[in-house]
């Protein structure tokens, strides 16, 4: 990521710092912070305790869909617990070696979750194949009583990280392995009936299938969103053009170049760019400021250069 301090020696010339941080911002990160660590044990704590039940029962009855539901529980006590893992890493303040913090420890669990539950959906699917060509005995009554029990767990989770998923990435992640492990829950139920009362046991890999197909694209859109991050993308949603645009039509602004822009974590994104701008002052600055906040930026750091910045002039501005 290039910056001023990239292109210029700024031991040899004078730069303007200015920096303004919101703490009504910061309070509500470590608010929200708090809250997502509770979401987070509680969900772990319900869905590591039924984990030993559902599995133990999915060899029992040999059933895939239970087997599927029981896979996805497996997953979801291991994402669980890494993205509390990785919450309580994110929270630590920034230091010499890690200048933005340990915040996109978060995105590293949410690529990590999504690879992982990406791999069972897989495994699900060739299995079903199996299953299909060589039919198992099902025992549904077993099936349909761990199923009823995993949906309860299943529900009350998924209440508990609802609020929480759309503030970052690593809940996201947390509360699409308890969907995805919610609607399997559904589905082993619905299939525990059908075999009970017609004996059709191929109804069992139809829905691990199911299951499986429903769960591959949304975490393949998540496992995108984590990538995009972590390789310092543009943030989704953001029109970097629109961007360059509004910039260059600030008063005193004849050219935008080296435009950056990205996010350190979910919802987190930083700006850099350098402007030529023969005439700078703090106005221009505060313009910049209302320029990323309206395009849902929070730091920016803006080097003004003058006509002649490439032959050895410039000033670094952060808002």
């Amino acid at each position: 990521m290039t910056s001023g301090a990239a292109d210029h020696d700024h031991a040899e010339h004078n730069h303007n710092h200015g920096h303004e941080h919101s703490e009504q911002g910061h309070g509500g990160h470590e608010h929200n912070h708090g809250a997502n660590a509770r979401q987070l044990t509680l969900a772990l704590l319900l869905t590591g305790g039924f984990l030993i039940v559902e599995v133990a029962y999915a060899f029992i009855s040999g059933s895939l869909a239970l087997l599927s539901d029981a896979g996805h529980m497996l997953t979801d006590a291991a994402a669980l617990g890494l993205s509390l893992l990785a919450l309580r890493v994110g929270a630590r303040p920034a230091d010499a070696r890690r200048t933005f913090g340990y915040r996109r420890a978060e995105v590293l669990a949410a690529a990590v979750n999504a690879g992982a539950l990406f791999a069972v959906g897989i495994y699900v699917l060739v299995e079903a194949a199996r299953r299909f060509a060589q039919p198992v005995e099902v025992q549904a009554t077993p099936m349909l009583i761990v199923a009823v029990l995993g949906l309860t767990v299943n529900l009350i989770s998924a209440r508990i990280l609802a609020g929480g998923q759309g503030e970052s990435l690593n809940m996201r992640s947390a509360y699409l392995e308890v969907l995805g492990d919610l609607l399997g829950s559904v589905a082993v139920i619905l299939g525990a009936l059908l075999i009970r009362f017609t004996g059709w046991t191929w109804v069992d890999p139809l829905l691990g299938a199911g299951i499986g197909l429903w769960v591959l694209p949304r975490t393949w859109a998540l496992l995108r969103a984590s990538v995009n991050v972590l390789l310092e993308g543009v943030p989704r949603g953001l029109d970097l053009d629109a961007l360059r645009a509004e910039l260059r039509t600030l008063p005193g602004v004849d050219d935008v170049h080296d435009l950056h822009v990205w996010s350190v974590t979910g919802g987190v994104n930083n700006l850099t760019a350098h402007l030529v701008a023969p005439t700078a002052g703090d106005t221009l600055l505060r313009e910049v400021e209302e320029v990323a906040a309206r395009f849902g930026i929070a730091h920016s750091t803006v080097q003004i250069e003058g006509p002649d910045a490439h032959a050895g002039g410039g000033a670094a501005l952060h808002p």
